[in-house]
C-alpha cells in the first residue's frame, strides 16, 4: 500500500519549509515532507559544533515572508537559527504535513501512471511532483589518506560532532581550514590540552565585526516591522556590491589589502603569519569571517602544520616531512561531497537512469532547478546555485517561486508532467560555463569545492544574486517539453486522499 499526494518535499530545512509555506499560501494543501530526523533544521539541526554560527548576517539569512525582530546577535548562532526554523514550521502549520524518521531511500518516475513512486524507511508514497530540498551540504567529506579510518582514538567530522568525547586537556588533530573549522577551532583552544591544525591552504579571513544586538533595536524591529525590512534592503545591497571582488581587480585587491592587515594585526609573529597567507587569489575559495580565529592560532597550546598529511598509523599522523605526531582525537573540518550528493544515486528519471548517471561527469540543470529526463522534479539549491557574497535563503526564495509558477502552469494547462528541453538547458548550461571559465573561481590560482572531478564549476552562479531572482522571474514554457493527462486530473489545489 502506498500513499498518494500532490506533492512530495524531501527536507525539512530552510528549502523544503520554505516550498511548503508557499505551497500553503497558494492553496496546495495535499503535500507531505520527508525528514529522516526527528526535527526539522536540516543543515542547523545536524551542525552542532562549538561556535557553530551563520557567516551572513541575521536580519538577511531569514525569510522574508517570516522576519524575525528578536536576534540576538548580528551573526546568528546555530541554536538560535534552529529555534527560528521551528517556529516557523510551528507558526505556519507545516508540521501536521511532515513525516519525521522518513528517509528517502528511493524515488522512480512512473512513465505509464505519470507520478513518482518513493520509498522511504518510513513507507512507501506515489506523487504527482517531487521537490528536493536535501542541499548540497549534506554529506561529510573526508579525504583520502592511508589508515585514517582505523584511527585509534574517537574521530568525527564537524557535521557530525561528538559530544559525548570530552576534550578537556587532549592531545586534538584538526585536519581542514574552512568555514566550519575555523569556528570551531577558537571554541577547542579554550579547552583542549594541545590542539594541532593540519592547513592544505590558508583561507582569505575578513573581519566579521560581530555584536550582541540591543534591546532597543529589538524593540524598535517588533514595533516597526519597517525597519527591518529597510536593514534587510541594506544588508542585501552592501552583499551585492562585495561582488565586485570577485569581478573587479581594483576592488580585489583594495579587499586583499584589508585581509592583509586584518592578519598583520592578530598575528604578531612573521612566520606564523606566512604560514596564514594565502597564496591564490581572493575569491577563489570562499572568503571566511572571523574576529577569533587568528588570535587563536596564535596561542600557545595551538600548531599550524603545513606539510600534507601522508599517513594515520594508529593514534599517529604522518605528514610529508616524515614527522610523527601523536593524538588523543582527530576531528575533520574537511567540508561536505558538494558536486556528487548522494540524493542523485536515489532518483531514477525516465528509462529507470538515475540522476548519478545522468550527472556523471558533471551536474547540471536548468535554472538550477529542474533536469532533462526527470519530469516534475524540482530541485533547490540545484547545481549552479551557490554564492559566495549573499544569502543563500534569498537564492531558495527565488527558486520556490520558480517551482510554484511551474506547478500553476502545470495545473493551469491540465498538464500530466513538464521536463525542460534537452537543448534547454544545454544552452542555459553552457552560458554559465562561459561566463565562469575566466572567472576567479575558476582561475584564481587554488582547489575548492566549486570545482568538480573534471574541472568544472558545477556550484556557483556566476552573478550577482538579484540577476538569479530576475532570470527566473518568469516561467518560460517553451523550454520545457509538456505532456498531457489522457484523464481528468485533479487541481494541485485541492487535497487529495486517497491509497493506492
Amino acid at each position: 500500500m502506498s500513499t498518494h499526494h500532490q506533492v512530495a518535499i524531501v527536507g525539512s530545512g530552510f528549502a523544503g519549509l520554505g516550498m511548503a509555506v508557499h505551497l500553503q499560501r497558494r492553496g496546495i494543501e495535499d503535500y507531505v515532507i520527508f525528514e529522516r530526523a526527528g526535527e526539522v533544521g536540516g543543515t542547523w539541526r545536524d551542525n552542532t559544533y562549538p561556535g557553530c554560527a551563520c557567516d551572513v548576517k541575521s536580519d538577511l539569512y531569514s525569510f522574508s515572508f517570516a522576519p524575525n525582530p528578536d536576534w540576538n546577535h548580528r551573526y546568528a548562532r546555530q541554536p538560535e537559527i534552529l529555534g527560528y526554523l521551528r517556529r516557523v514550521a510551528d507558526d505556519f502549520g507545516v508540521r501536521p504535513h511532515i513525516r519525521f524518521g522518513h528517509e528517502l531511500e528511493r524515488a522512480e518516475w512512473d512513465d505509464g501512471e505519470g507520478l513518482w513512486r518513493i520509498r522511504t524507511s518510513g513507507g512507501e508514497y506515489t506523487a504527482r511532483v517531487l521537490i528536493s530540498g536535501h542541499g548540497p551540504l549534506v554529506e561529510p567529506k573526508w579525504p583520502v589518506i592511508p589508515g585514517l579510518e582505523s584511527f585509534a582514538g574517537p574521530r568525527f567530522h564537524s557535521a557530525q560532532w561528538d559530544h559525548s568525547v570530552d576534550l578537556s586537556g587532549q592531545r586534538v588533530a584538526v585536519i581542514g581550514t574552512g568555514a566550519s573549522a575555523i569556528q570551531f577551532i577558537p571554541e577547542l583552544q579554550k579547552v583542549v590540552g594541545k590542539l594541532t591544525v593540519f592547513q592544505r591552504s590558508a583561507p582569505w579571513v575578513m573581519p566579521r565585526m560581530d555584536t550582541e544586538t540591543s534591546e532597543r533595536r529589538r524593540d524598535l524591529f517588533r514595533r516597526y516591522p519597517g525597519l527591518q525590512r529597510l536593514s534587510r534592503q541594506w544588508i542585501f545591497g552592501v552583499a551585492e556590491a562585495r561582488f565586485l571582488t570577485f569581478t573587479n581587480e581594483r576592488v580585489r585587491k583594495l579587499a586583499e589589502e584589508a585581509a592583509h592587515k586584518h592578519l598583520e594585526a592578530q598575528v604578531p609573529d612573521p612566520a606564523l603569519r606566512a604560514k596564514l597567507t594565502p597564496n591564490y587569489r581572493l575569491g577563489c575559495k570562499r572568503i571566511l569571517v572571523s574576529d577569533d580565529y587568528y588570535p587563536a592560532m596564535a596561542k600557545p597550546n595551538v600548531e599550524l602544520v603545513t606539510e600534507a598529511v601522508t599517513e594515520v598509523k594508529g593514534s599517529k599522523i604522518v605528514t610529508a616531512d616524515g614527522q610523527e605526531r601523536e593524538f588523543d582525537v582527530l576531528i575533520g573540518g574537511t567540508g561536505f561531497e558538494s558536486t556528487r550528493p548522494s540524493i542523485a544515486r536515489r532518483l531514477s528519471g525516465r528509462g529507470g537512469r538515475s540522476l548519478a548517471e545522468v550527472w556523471d561527469p558533471h551536474m547540471e540543470a536548468l535554472h538550477g532547478t529542474a533536469v532533462a529526463g526527470f519530469p516534475n522534479l524540482f530541485l533547490i539549491i540545484g547545481p549552479n546555485t551557490g554564492l559566495g557574497h549573499n544569502s543563500m535563503v534569498y537564492m531558495m526564495e527565488a527558486q520556490i517561486d520558480y517551482i510554484v509558477a511551474a506547478l500553476e502552469h502545470l495545473g493551469r494547462e491540465h498538464l500530466l508532467a513538464l521536463e525542460p528541453r534537452p537543448e534547454a538547458q544545454a544552452e542555459y548550461s553552457e552560458g554559465l560555463q562561459g561566463k565562469l571559465r575566466d572567472s576567479v573561481w575558476n582561475v584564481g590560482g587554488c582547489t575548492s569545492w566549486y570545482i568538480d572531478a573534471t574541472g568544472r564549476n558545477s556550484s556557483l552562479w556566476p552573478e550577482r544574486a538579484a540577476r538569479f531572482r530576475q532570470t527566473l522571474r518568469r516561467f518560460d514554457p517553451s523550454l520545457y517539453r509538456a505532456w498531457l493527462s489522457p484523464r481528468p486530473l485533479p487541481p494541485l489545489s485541492a487535497p487529495v486522499a486517497r491509497s493506492a
